[in-house]
């Protein structure tokens, strides 16, 4: 995948940390794994003995479990007790950075018990469900349905919660926009235990559009009202190899979902594109389609879902040799088709788990849960993760992608490189993300009068200098990364460990309605500040109280003013 010949950097010495990353695997295997499998199968029968309550008893206990966590926030007292915040265990994310604002004095609300699916409506095609309800949950309900959130992200484990604070794509998003997009209304305990129910029209319009992005520091998100749409039971794929620079390998993506004849007809239900060298890349497209297509005569079907198949990513290299191939994959094992590799990160964690032994023998327990990689790792291989090792999406305007391939290429040099296209949509409001100004007068490729095209580009892999035992410096590439990323109007989802200082991080997120909602919903000396909660490294407490005050005193300001 990558050129790990002539080296471009001084070689770096061994540590001893380096010989624990490289054996790390034996941890994985004999502790990881097997803890992993227990829990995954222990939450499936926590799924399966709730789907198997009535819709009206499910809600009965979720207006309990809210009155709890009302009851809960009435208990804190502002002067004794920290800030507001989770009880989830710091290490329980999916997402290379920690939780450290959890370190400093805080209250805790526990809302382990948010994770029941509430309500499928066939007629107004909307699911609501409670924020730790996850993909594979939701997903293993709907799809025998025939229906589907219009966004399902592709890990198992990415839960509504945390799509919607923070950041969800898939291959659809080039038609709905992100996981925050197809949400219709959301149920938010405000930090003065007020329950409200805010949607695009109502009184709480501005809460809706807050939200998103918001890392939950406006108030707790206790249940969301989210878009389905009808599905098939397969999805026809396309792997289609591409061969050229990195500008051609660009345009055959952006050509791949956005016909330069804009006929419709041509656009896919999903698209993704995967670079596996500077010069050669597979374009992946998707068409639902019936049983009965499926299963003509001729047509091949791709049973991805089992254990001891090879990897989807390693899947759609092959074209690279074999040249374009069609297949038919059941829908729900297409959705979650790099959940069991990880991407590409568990080639990584488990050099031999893409092995057909290794597969067929014990593919049957991957994936390894993130949270628990997390927490067996300990400080010093964290450390040299942040260091040594790229776990970052940016997102960027379509017609900007050859320029990020370009940058990221002499930057970091991260193979396989994702592309997932997705539209920003034009708002009433400017929310913390939003489309270039003007962006409509251009007429883009991709681009319409509603909405700009992005396109995500994924970085999960080791540097090729570190590949090579060449020294790189990880904090100095993604201080860079986020410099080009702010100059190029794109946006650094909050998951990934960040270098940017509190200036940059409002350069690069419109704060205005964030900061308005945060004082008029009182959050403001109640739930930790977004940048001192994404904010790499421990907080501590005079850090965070600090920060509050300050902006307590500016609303405060603000207020006399205009008084």
């Amino acid at each position: 995948m990558l050129d790990l010949h002539a080296p471009l950097r001084p070689k770096r010495k061994k540590q001893w940390v380096d010989f624990l990353v490289q054996f790390r695997w034996v941890v994985v295997i004999f502790v990881v794994l097997p803890i992993s499998f227990t829990i995954y199968f222990l939450t499936y029968l926590g799924d399966i003995r709730s789907e198997l309550k009535s819709f009206k008893r499910r809600q009965r206990e979720h207006d309990e479990n809210v009155l709890k966590v009302v009851n809960r926030l009435k208990q804190r007292n502002p002067k004794k007790d920290g800030l507001v915040c989770t009880a989830r265990k710091p290490f329980i994310a999916v997402g290379m950075r920690n939780v450290d604002y959890k370190r400093a004095r805080h209250f805790e609300v526990d809302l382990s018990a948010f994770r029941n699916i509430l309500d499928i409506d066939k007629e107004s095609m909307i699911a609501r469900v409670e924020p730790l309800v996850n993909m594979g949950q939701i997903s293993r309900v709907t799809v025998p349905m025939n229906l589907a959130l219009a966004v399902v992200a592709e890990l198992d484990d990415l839960t509504v919660g945390g799509l919607i604070n923070g950041y969800g794509i898939e291959g659809s998003s080039h038609l709905y926009g992100l996981f925050s997009d197809t949400v219709v209304a959301m149920e938010v305990v405000l930090a003065d235990g007020r329950v409200v129910r805010a949607t695009k029209d109502n009184e709480y319009s501005d809460l809706f559009y807050a939200i998103p992005w918001s890392q939950g520091t406006i108030g707790f998100l206790v249940s969301a009202d989210i878009r389905l749409i009808p599905v098939k039971e397969y999805m026809k794929v396309t792997c289609k190899p591409v061969r050229g620079n990195l500008k051609e390998l660009a345009q055959a993506y952006a050509d791949s979902f956005a016909p330069r004849d804009g006929d419709p007809a041509k656009v896919p239900d999903f698209v993704e594109t995967m670079i596996y060298t500077q010069t050669e890349a597979v374009v992946t497209t998707g068409k639902y389609a019936s049983k009965q297509e499926a299963q003509r005569k001729g047509n091949a079907i791709n049973e991805l879902g089992w254990w001891f198949k090879p990897w989807f990513y390693q899947h759609c290299q092959t074209a690279l040799t074999r040249g374009q191939f069609v297949e038919y994959i059941p829908t729900r094992e297409y959705y979650h088709r790099h959940t069991r590799s990880i991407y590409w990160e568990g080639k990584l964690i488990l050099p031999f788990a893409d092995q057909w032994w290794f597969r067929w023998c014990f593919g049957w327990l991957m994936p390894p849960k993130v949270s628990l990689l997390k927490a067996t790792q300990g400080e010093a291989i964290r450390n040299y993760y942040h260091d040594m090792h790229v776990i970052q999406d940016m997102l960027v305007p379509l017609y900007k992608v050859s320029d990020a391939l370009e940058f990221l290429h002499n930057e970091m040099e991260v193979y396989p490189v994702w592309l997932c296209p997705h539209r920003l949509f034009k708002l009433p409001v400017k929310t913390m993300v939003h489309p270039e100004p003007g962006f409509e007068l251009h007429h883009r490729q991709g681009d319409t009068n509603y909405a700009q095209m992005y396109t995500d580009i994924g970085l999960y892999y080791a540097p090729a200098a570190v590949l090579r035992g060449e020294e790189f410096n990880g904090v100095e590439a993604v201080r860079r990364f986020e410099k080009w990323l702010i100059q190029s109007h794109g946006f650094q989802p909050q998951y990934a460990v960040s270098e940017l200082s509190e200036k940059d991080f409002w350069r690069m997120f419109d704060g205005e309605l964030y900061e308005e909602c945060r004082r008029k919903y009182k959050a403001v000396g109640t739930f930790m500040s977004i940048y001192y909660k994404s904010k790499k490294g421990r907080k501590t407490e005079k850090e965070v109280y600090e920060a509050e005050q300050a902006m307590l005193e500016s609303a405060y300001a603000e207020k006399t003013s205009l008084g």
